[in-house]
């Protein structure tokens, strides 16, 4: 018999996927900026380098200097020079940055080449071919600052991600940045470095998402600092978070906060690269990938590993694809840490069969043909159909049935429910990659399953959806037979 057992491994657990660009933040307090030109464009960027506190300096004849930028020269009086002249490559010496909007590319060129020469980050204004650097979209909440970058492919979409952050991130936030700026040193004075610290920030960071700050609020969280402090050093926490079937944004904001908190992540081979990206940077990924009919980690080295670095301090988040609580072995690893006195959260994510629904936009439990929904599994420990199931009352036709786990039984799954009157033209619904890119869907009958699900091209685990419920489409005008995707995200 083949050893499909492995070890934990973090060899494949890259920390960020390759970036096209690396953003980078620039303190310009004080130091010299050049600004060449006199357009409307180059005055935005003067006034950007200004509201960084550089000192700017231009170059530009008088007559191309526009009235917009001679009124933000005069408001800003000493910290804004204009000399007019056009610019020459001894005004880039000493400059920590460089900016010109150019008449043409040929002078572009040369701004690019003296700037080189000087070693100044320069930016050519929409000439990227002639940039060091990029600006981005900005969302100010300073000290809070975001930078958003397209790398030039399209600026309408990066200003369209600068709203939607603008609508998520409430003013006040700026007024806890600044709170947390002046708090620092007394909080390195009150608390170790790491673990007591990083909790103290914690607390911190999930109330700067509510209101503004009050005027006790200063006190409280030092008080909670106190707290943090007094507590024991080796205080690890594992929290089971329910990674959804695929898609990052079908995350819950506590999932999401869960991850950029945690210290070790152990994830299953399902959890999606697009997920693992919001966790913190500096938390250790540790795959323990468990797939039925594949080199597959112990369930006993899954619990050994959680209960060696909670008891060593850490916070351990559980990353488990869909739903912990559904399939995923939770009772038993809830179980296991509470006996050792570990504190264990649950974090509940999207199930692989509700996933489906929402993929084919449908209701599971639809009053007009649905009145229950089951979530059973399609196999058993050694690989078969489980006959510890009531397959009786499965075959409830009132009732929507989804399998998980069922792709390599799907032939047996249909035979057994019809050889107990379920009919053979009852809709089935199958799906793999639920919320990925290579997303498959099909609609087919229970006498057809099998062959829908050897059609599927893909190497996702199966779930199958069996009921009435899944007529739903026959008002759609979508093709059923012969089965055929009706749903995929490119």
């Amino acid at each position: 018999m083949r050893n499909l057992s492995r070890q934990p491994s973090d060899q494949d657990a890259a920390r960020i996927r390759p970036l096209t660009v690396l953003p980078v933040f620039l303190d310009l307090a004080g130091k010299r900026a050049v600004v060449a030109g006199g357009s409307a464009a180059a005055c935005w960027k003067a006034e950007l380098l200004l509201s960084a506190g550089a000192k700017v300096f231009v170059h530009a004849p008088d007559e191309d200097l526009c009235e917009d930028f001679a009124k933000l020269i005069e408001r800003h009086g000493p910290h804004a020079h204009h000399y007019g002249r056009s610019w020459d490559r001894t005004d880039l010496a000493g400059a920590a940055v460089a900016i010109c909007d150019a008449r043409d590319e040929q002078e572009a060129a040369a701004f690019a080449a003296a700037a080189a020469a000087a070693g100044v980050p320069c930016n050519v204004i929409d000439q990227p071919a002639f940039c060091s650097f990029q600006f981005g979209a900005i969302v100010n909440r300073s000290p809070v600052v975001i930078g958003i970058s397209t790398t030039g492919a399209a600026p309408i979409l990066g200003q369209a991600i600068r709203r939607r952050i603008e609508t998520l991130l409430m003013p006040p936030l700026a007024e806890w940045a600044a709170l947390a700026a002046r708090i620092r040193g007394r909080v390195a004075a009150t608390l170790n470095p790491g673990a007591e610290r990083r909790r103290f920030w914690e607390r911190l960071a999930e109330r700067a998402f509510g209101d503004a700050p009050g005027p006790q609020v200063e006190q409280e969280l030092f008080e909670e600092a106190r707290t943090v402090g007094a507590s024991r050093a080796s205080a690890g926490r594992v929290t089971l978070v329910g990674a959804g079937p695929g898609e990052a944004e079908l995350l819950t904001l506590k999932a999401v906060r869960a991850l950029q908190s945690a210290d070790v992540i152990l994830f299953d081979d399902l959890v999606s690269d697009e997920v693992l990206e919001l966790a913190r940077r500096e938390a250790k990924r540790i795959q323990v990938g468990k797939r039925g009919g594949r080199p597959s980690c112990r369930q006993e080295d899954i619990n050994a590993l959680m209960l060696t670095l909670a008891k060593a301090g850490r916070h351990v988040v559980r990353l488990k694809s869909g739903d912990p609580m559904i399939f995923g072995r939770a009772g038993e690893e809830i179980a296991m840490l509470e006996a050792a006195g570990i504190p264990v959260a649950i974090v509940p994510g999207i199930s692989a069969g509700v996933a489906l629904a929402s993929a084919l936009r449908m209701s599971l439990t639809h009053r007009d043909h649905a009145k229950s929904v089951r979530f059973v599994t399609g196999h058993s420990r050694n690989g078969g159909l489980p006959e510890d199931l009531d397959w009786r009352s499965i075959a409830d036709p009132s009732a929507t049935t989804i399998f998980y786990m069922g792709g390599r039984n799907a032939g047996q799954i249909a035979d057994r429910l019809i050889s107990l009157g379920v009919p053979a033209s009852i809709p089935v619904a199958v799906g793999a990659g639920l919320g990925r890119r290579e997303q498959q869907l099909r609609i087919a009958d229970l006498a057809t399953l099998g062959e829908a699900v050897n059609q599927m091209n893909s190497d996702q685990p199966i779930v199958i959806g069996v009921g009435r419920a899944f007529a739903q489409h026959r008002a759609t005008g979508l093709e059923r037979d012969p089965p055929l995707p009706i749903a995929a995200t490119g």
